[in-house]
């Protein structure tokens, strides 16, 4: 079997598990894992071998990017205690027992502290998954995204010095501090800086494909430049998305707009799966390189019950001190014991920990080998499989059983409240700032407006509560004013539901399904 037809059979394979993980109602990268451990077992499979140096520059960015696309600063900033105690205190707090159990299994410190790193960060792909299908309300489903992003920095900080210190030989406690500092400074600077070029460049360009290549380049640019000036990838490319997805999107035209959202929402499809199915591909490499004895099956054993233990004995305490320090129900950590629960078995392994065990070098500064490399990829990849599948496959169930769901939440009556109101916002900018324009494009502009109010009055009186032959002297005056009128309208409409995301008015789902029908019309009636 050539890598070619290797190839087209895993996306076919991807293509078809996706409507059966569906209708089996288990989650994807479950059902993916599970296929990426039985093709290698089919007789002339070829080995996949990726160079360990491209794995995190070409998996990390637009994985991180496209997290942000999905989600608002708005919605961060309400949950910025339970996700920093999550990322930054729950992240750090894992690796470092993780290092103890691996050094006190035989690891020595700086290896043990690697696979600390490389294990301590959940992945929010499957997490999430299940939260959207399972509907559990929306701060959980913001809470476990903002964990999956964040602690991805804090980890991948600390592998990086890890590794560092691994490779080096030597590292002092000072040189761990500044390596931290550096890494988040020069990291959130440079994808901040990056953020304000790019809303330029976009707002440069009039063209849907070139917008798309700006914002598909920025993340990988913005991740190598920060990697190579000792800052934190990571947090570069965070800091360019969240600062996009809040200012830029009037920088973009409509056509943009639309093919970026597809484009990103492809993108995180493919390589999420693919990498899903090459946790299997590389756990058949790992095996054949180690043999599994006592030791590394106890090790492996051991690593993911701490991963679940520390989960469990970090979140309740912390639950119960912001619900004591906290007189505001949402400021503190998940509301009850039921909702940390689901939280706390939502820490499944994924993507960043495959990624940053195939990367880890080969050699030393001395050219020696890196101390227990096979050992940690083993123990790694034992822990994404042993995660997805048992909590993966339990988390519905579990969810199910608790209760735990969004039984108030109502996105389509959201939906539907806010196309009103944005109509509304076109009407009143038509009726009262278009005075320059020919009366017959006022009109034609009013009237469409008007009769999408109708039909939107008409819906939501379903769900709940369902021209004239004037003639223009000039027929492309009369056309360009009516694509102009348009035009303002759209742009009411656009600043009004940004500007209800930013102030966390609406959930992002609502504002984005909004926006879809938004700068659809824009593209089919004015551009």
């Amino acid at each position: 079997m050539s890598i070619l037809l290797l190839s087209g059979v895993l996306v076919a394979g991807i293509v078809v598990l996706t409507p059966v993980a569906d209708r089996a109602r288990v989650p994807l990268p479950v059902a993916l894992t599970v296929f990426g451990l039985l093709v290698p077992l089919v007789p002339s499979t070829p080995d996949i071998r990726i160079d360990p140096d491209l794995i995190l520059p070409t998996v990390l960015p637009p994985l991180l990017f496209a997290a942000t696309q999905r989600s608002s600063a708005h919605e961060f900033r309400d949950n910025a205690r339970p996700i920093l105690v999550l990322a930054v205190g729950l992240t750090l707090a894992t690796a470092a027992v993780v290092a103890w159990v691996a050094h006190q299994a035989g690891l020595a410190w700086g290896p043990a502290w690697v696979l600390g790193a490389v294990v301590a960060p959940p992945d929010p792909v499957a997490a999430t998954a299940v939260a959207r299908r399972l509907r559990l309300p929306a701060r959980l489903t913001t809470i476990l995204e903002g964990e999956g992003m964040f602690n991805d920095a804090t980890a991948l900080v600390l592998y990086n010095v890890a590794v560092l210190a691994v490779v080096s030989g030597h590292l002092s406690t000072g040189e761990v501090a500044g390596a931290f500092l550096l890494a988040v400074l020069v990291g959130t600077g440079i994808g901040l800086l990056a953020a304000v070029l790019v809303r330029a460049a976009l707002g440069a360009l009039h063209d849907a494909a070139a917008e798309t290549t700006v914002t598909v380049a920025a993340p990988f640019a913005v991740y190598l430049l920060a990697e190579h000036l000792e800052g934190s990838g990571v947090l570069a490319v965070l800091s360019l998305g969240l600062f996009l997805r809040s200012y830029g999107h009037p920088a973009l035209t409509s056509g943009g707009w639309l093919l970026g959202r597809a484009v990103w929402s492809f993108a995180d499809y493919l390589i999420t799966s693919l990498v899903f199915v090459l946790i299997g591909f590389e756990l058949t490499v790992v095996l054949e390189e180690v043999s599994i004895g006592h030791d590394e099956a106890l090790l492996a054993g051991g690593v993911v019950l701490t991963l679940v233990v520390v989960r469990f004995g970090w979140l309740f305490p912390a639950a119960a001190l912001g619900r004591a320090w906290s007189r505001r129900r949402d400021a503190a950590m998940p509301y009850g014991a039921r909702e940390t629960t689901v939280v706390a078995w939502a820490g499944m392994r994924g993507v960043v920990t495959v990624a940053a065990a195939l990367a880890l070098p080969r050699s030393t500064d001395e050219a020696s080998d890196f101390p227990d490399r096979a050992e940690i990829a083993l123990v790694a990849l034992s822990c994404v499989l042993l995660t997805l599948v048992l909590q993966g496959l339990t988390l519905s169930p579990l969810v199910r059983r608790l209760g735990v769901s969004a039984d108030d939440e109502d996105l389509p009556g959201e939906v539907t409240t806010l196309r009103r109101r944005a109509a509304e916002a076109a009407l009143d900018e038509v009726r009262r700032a278009c005075d320059d324009l020919p009366d017959v494009a006022v009109r034609a502009a009013e009237q469409q407006y008007e009769g999408y109010l109708a039909a939107q009055g008409t819906l939501e009186q379903a769900r709940s509560h369902g021209g004239a032959d004037d003639q223009d002297s000039d027929p492309r005056s009369t056309s360009r004013g009516v694509a102009e009128a348009l035009r303002r309208a759209s742009e009411a409409e656009r600043d009004l539901v940004l500007d209800a995301r930013r102030r966390g008015q609406v959930s992002p789902a609502a504002a984005d399904e909004v926006l879809q029908d938004i700068e659809s019309r824009a593209v089919r009636d004015i551009e």
